[in-house]
């Protein structure tokens, strides 16, 4: 079976409120058409196409890195219009699925079984049950076969009574969609082709309209405004931090943590409130991440402890090490195993060796830092110049005393010591002790200035 998707994004979304397109806005750090192209990209699909509309150069440029086709809509005339701007590149053997930029937490599980029943000219619908139906299409079944699709506003008390309804998703052969889209009509109140109108054409034509049915109905939930996508972002947080849950990791408050990407973590895990991890984030077994933390693309390994309100961004943590608290720790950075980075220290394009410590309110710009070096509070590698980036070197066994500046390129030698308050422009010796101090002096008598009276 040749599976082709077709994507429908046109809408602008009114009642989000903003000057860019309703899909484009982000459930989980991806918008909202990207969970809906990664799960159709999930599995075995021909082709990919999206349907667009409001704000189509915006939505490409987002999406410039799906492998899709684009098809314009340039007159908002309803949803079995949308799907024939891309139905008539489909082969007619395929089947077509067809999705919503706005429905994003579909699983590709349901999917899968929706278009399982797909054969000759028969039509495969998703359904839902909802406790509170009101608004809905409801599916009217006789002898169980689905026989209609019968809108609220025109549904007698007893169809309203039903409470599995349409959820807009389906899936069938591609000459048989495009028979049917031809002979759908718009005489509605609104002037437009519905899309909902091939299940009153398939059960005339006297074929069967297999339904799936989704265990949640979170899963055909579509996005209509800013609460409803709230709503959804918590519910796809609770999911992610039920697995974690399930594979050992321990979650101070499973409703106060945000992943926006992928987040793998061993056993023994402990992660506090409100910390927030994007793009690709591993952590080792009996890591702890404490409140407040936000972790980018990087990997940590175990047994390591990162402290409250640190901030860690493409950067590799190995065993043991500690962070934080309020550490900022950038991109390229590798901090080897059992060192230590203290509050207010910020490190980038730096390898800290093993043992090494930075307690404090200091800066390491693109250094390379052996093993058992300490850094004093309030050191400083100068490594830009204005327009050029260079090198600092410090050796293992170094003593760099509080307050030094280590002006690039400059290469501190194996054990030596900086003095407190120096200043490095040229490089040490090993086991050396270097100090770049002025001579002490007082000043007997000196009047501060006081300030001027206006």
């Amino acid at each position: 079976m040749n599976l082709s998707v077709i994507i429908l994004a046109a809408g602008a979304g009114t009642r989000m409120r903003s000057s860019k397109a309703k899909v484009l806005h982000k459930l989980a750090g991806l918008p909202m058409v990207e969970h809906v192209y990664n799960t159709s990209k999930s599995f075995n699909v021909k082709q990919i196409q999206i349907v667009y509309g409001f704000d189509g150069e915006q939505l490409q440029q987002q999406c410039r890195h799906f492998d899709v086709s684009w098809c314009q809509q340039a007159e908002q005339l309803g949803t079995a219009h949308a799907v024939q701007q891309a139905s008539v590149n489909v082969s007619d053997d395929d089947v077509v699925l067809i999705l919503y930029g706005d429905v994003p937490l579909t699983r590709a599980e349901t999917l899968k079984t929706l278009v399982q029943d797909v054969s000759e000219n028969n039509v495969s619908l998703l359904t839902v049950k909802l406790d509170k139906p009101a608004g809905y299409g409801r599916i009217v079944r006789e002898n169980g076969r689905v026989v209609a699709i019968v809108e609220h506003k025109d549904a007698s008390e007893e169809i309203k009574s039903i409470k599995e309804v349409n959820t807009g998703i389906l899936a069938l052969r591609a000459a048989y969609l495009n028979q049917c889209l031809n002979k759908i009509g718009n005489n509605n109140a609104q002037g437009e082709y519905y899309l909902t109108d091939i299940i009153a054409l398939a059960v005339k034509d006297g074929n069967k309209v297999f339904t799936t049915q989704v265990e949640n109905s979170y899963e055909v939930e579509g996005v209509n405004d800013r609460k409803q996508l709230a709503k959804l972002e918590r519910i796809f947080q609770s999911g992610i931090a039920d697995q974690l849950l399930s594979e050992g990791v321990s979650l101070a408050d499973p409703g106060r943590i945000d992943v926006r990407g992928t987040l793998k973590a061993g056993s023994d895990s402990f992660i506090d409130i409100n910390c927030i991890f994007e793009g690709d984030v591993s952590l080792g077994s009996r890591v702890s991440i404490g409140a407040g933390c936000v972790i980018k693309n990087s990997s940590i390994a175990s047994d390591c402890i990162i402290k409250p309100h640190s901030v860690i961004e493409n950067a590799i943590i190995d065993k043991q090490a500690e962070v934080g608290p309020f550490a900022r720790i950038r991109p390229g950075t590798h901090l080897r195993q059992n060192s230590r980075v203290g509050n207010f220290v910020e490190i980038k394009n730096t390898v800290l060796g093993d043992n090494s410590k930075a307690g404090h309110l200091s800066y390491l710009g693109d250094s390379e830092i052996g093993a058992d070096v300490n850094i004093g509070a309030g050191t400083i590698t100068c490594n830009y110049d204005g327009a050029n980036k260079y090198k600092t070197t410090i050796k293992k066994g170094a003593f760099i005393g509080s307050d030094t500046q280590l002006v690039a390129p400059v290469v501190v030698g194996e054990n030596a010591t900086i003095g407190a308050g120096s200043t490095i422009t040229k490089d040490t010796a090993d086991n050396s002790l270097t100090i770049t101090r002025v001579a002490q002096r007082e000043i007997s008598g000196w009047q501060r200035p006081v300030k001027v009276k206006a």
